[in-house]
């Protein structure tokens, strides 16, 4: 059977299971914010309860966060909840220590130095020398600015 791109293109899209999503959204929202509601409920424990600064409260729920997506990450229920809620469970910090964690977790057969350690920021390596370059020249855009200022 040969077929030019556009009528490949008009095969695959008339039989492809359309997405739903609505509900996909839903469920990514719910989670989400589920996560969000779980972080701000540690800091409210930690400020109230015990008498932390904000900064340090927040950087102890921050911690938690990483440690539980890690852990869970590791037993294998990251991924499953990741299924089910989509974008959710992308909440910057539990999403990113995902991120980290899992192409560690998969390369551990290989040793802790050629699989754990070469392949541990496989995925989060570009986000980090990105991010770290993005602000360096935000950082210096903005000096420049405040010079003329």
């Amino acid at each position: 059977m040969n077929m030019d791109k556009k009528t490949y293109a008009r095969y695959v899209e008339a039989r492809a299971p359309r997405s739903p999503i609505v509900k996909d959204c839903v469920w990514a929202f719910l989670v989400g914010g589920g996560i969000c509601l779980f972080a701000e409920g540690l800091n409210q424990i930690w400020t109230r309860g015990l008498e932390m600064t904000r900064d340090d409260a927040g950087t102890l729920t921050a911690v938690i966060l990483v440690l539980v997506a890690v852990v869970l990450t590791g037993i294998g229920v990251f991924d499953r909840i990741a299924k089910f809620a989509g974008g959710g469970t992308l909440v910057p910090i539990t999403g990113f220590a995902n991120a980290v964690a899992s192409p560690a977790i998969d390369s551990r057969a290989e040793g802790f130095v050629l699989g754990v350690g070469a392949k541990i920021f496989t995925v989060a390596g570009p986000v980090l020398l990105y991010g770290t370059a993005a602000g360096a020249i935000y950082g210096v855009i903005y000096w420049i600015c405040t010079l003329f200022a």
